[in-house]
C-alpha cells in the first residue's frame, strides 16, 4: 500500500484525484452565484487566479473563527491583495477556520472557514471565467459543509500569517459583531 497512516482514505483520493472540479451557478434576482467545490488547494489556487478578474482596488474583509477576531480595508491596491492571499494558501489550506471576501461593488469572492468558495456578482460573466479555468458546472454539489460550530485546535502558524496579511494590507479590526466584517452572506451581494 502506498498510503500508510491515519489519513482517512477519502481524504487522500480528494487530494490527489485527476477528475474534474465542479461549480454550481444560479441567479437569485439581481445576484448571480456561484458555488465552487475542490480540495483545499484547488480552492485557493482558484481564488487567487480569479482575484485578476477584480478592480485595481478591492475591499478586503476576515474572519478568524479560532480567535473571534475580524479585520476589514477598503480600497486596498489588488496586487497587494493578491499577494496576501498567496501568501495565505498554504496555512489556509492546512487549517482553514477563516473567512476571507474579497469584493468590489459589483462582484464578491468569498472563501467559507469550511473552504468553499463563492462568487456572488451583478453579471453572468463569472460563469464563462470558472468554465475558462476548467470547472465542470451541475446542477447539485454534493457533499456537506464543514460545519465549524466546534472549537477549533489552535493555528499558530495560521495566525502569524493572518497578523501579516493585517499589517500588510493596513486593515483595521472590526468592532462588535465579527460577522459584520464580511458584506454579504450566501444568497446575498451588496
Amino acid at each position: 500500500m502506498i498510503f500508510r497512516g491515519r489519513q482517512p482514505e477519502a481524504t487522500v483520493w480528494r487530494r490527489f484525484r485527476s477528475g474534474y472540479d465542479h461549480f454550481t451557478f444560479r441567479r437569485d434576482g439581481d445576484v448571480h452565484e456561484a458555488r465552487i467545490v475542490a480540495n483545499a488547494e484547488r480552492v485557493l489556487d482558484l481564488l487567487h487566479a480569479l482575484t485578476a478578474h477584480l478592480t485595481p482596488a478591492v475591499d478586503v474583509a476576515i474572519e478568524d473563527r479560532r480567535t473571534g477576531r475580524a479585520w476589514r480595508v477598503e480600497a486596498a491596491a489588488l496586487p497587494d491583495g493578491r499577494d496576501s492571499i498567496a501568501r495565505l494558501k498554504l496555512p489556509l489550506s492546512a487549517y482553514g477556520g477563516v473567512e476571507l471576501a474579497v469584493y468590489t461593488p459589483d462582484d464578491q469572492l468569498t472563501l467559507t472557514p469550511g473552504l468553499e468558495l463563492f462568487v456572488y456578482a451583478r453579471s453572468d460573466r463569472w460563469l464563462y471565467i470558472l468554465l475558462g479555468k476548467g470547472l465542470v458546472e451541475q446542477d447539485r454539489l454534493g457533499g456537506s459543509r464543514w460545519d465549524v460550530g466546534a472549537p477549533l485546535p489552535p493555528a499558530p502558524e495560521l495566525e502569524s500569517a493572518l497578523e501579516l496579511t493585517v499589517e500588510k494590507l493596513g486593515m483595521d479590526p472590526v468592532s462588535g459583531d465579527p460577522a459584520a466584517a464580511a458584506p454579504a452572506s450566501e444568497g446575498d451581494a451588496r
